[in-house]
């Protein structure tokens, strides 16, 4: 079976998307609208039809090149096309090319959780709370034995109150399958799309992030 879906475009040479150089796969349709989204583009379902036969064909011609790195599923939200995500994965595994899949953690299906190699989960609290499903996804990756890096947008004067990244450390304590904790330094280099789309930046008000901000995050979540 040939499958389709909806992806707004691929790029070759990340290093901040999981380990080594990757390719990342950047998947269209959202669950959510954070304020802080560098890619609002891919909030719809709009995008280019592909084929799964296709695009690990455009994929294999990076091999030699993210050898030490692998594939990102990205978006977007990959869980919304599941089916295809699940059948990347495991056409890409034929290849011997690693894959993991960034998400936001409110669909766990426990087919597409098995069959990549490792989770980024970004952890929404800007507004104070984490949805319940999150845990639950956090539930199905710690039954799977799946390995999961947490990450999370740290926003000056947002979430960065010890009150919000208390809510980090509990689910950072809580689960033994998450590995690695990976705090994001806020960044408005995506007004400029924002601008194109014709869409309000919501995060606008806020002041970007920088080292000094994640190195105070990072001590008092040791603490």
């Amino acid at each position: 079976m040939n499958y389709k879906a909806r992806i707004d475009s691929v790029y070759n040479g990340s290093a901040v998307d999981g380990k080594g150089l990757r390719c990342v796969v950047f998947f269209t349709g959202c669950n959510m609208r954070c304020g802080f989204c560098h890619n609002p583009e891919t909030w719809t379902e709009m995008g280019n039809e592909t084929d799964l036969s296709d695009l690990v064909r455009k994929i294999k011609r990076y091999k030699n090149y993210i050898k030490n790195g692998g594939v990102t599923l990205s978006g977007g939200e990959p869980f919304l096309q599941a089916e295809f995500c699940a059948a990347l994965v495991n056409a890409l595994h034929v290849e011997g090319i690693n894959s993991i899949i960034e998400t936001n953690g409110l669909i766990a299906d426990e087919a597409l959780i098995e069959a990549c190699d490792g989770i980024r989960l970004d952890v929404k609290n800007q507004d104070g709370r984490v949805d319940k499903r999150v845990y639950d996804f956090l539930d199905k990756c710690e039954e799977l034995g799946k390995e999961v890096t947490l990450t999370n947008v740290l926003v000056p004067a947002l979430n960065d109150t010890p009150l919000k990244l208390n809510i980090i450390k509990d689910i950072k304590n809580r689960y033994s399958c998450i590995k690695e904790l990976k705090l994001l330094a806020f960044r408005k280099l995506c007004t400029s799309k924002y601008e194109r789309l014709g869409i309000p930046f919501p995060y606008e008000k806020y002041e970007e992030g920088g080292k000094k901000d994640l190195d105070k995050a990072y001590a008092f979540l040791q603490e």
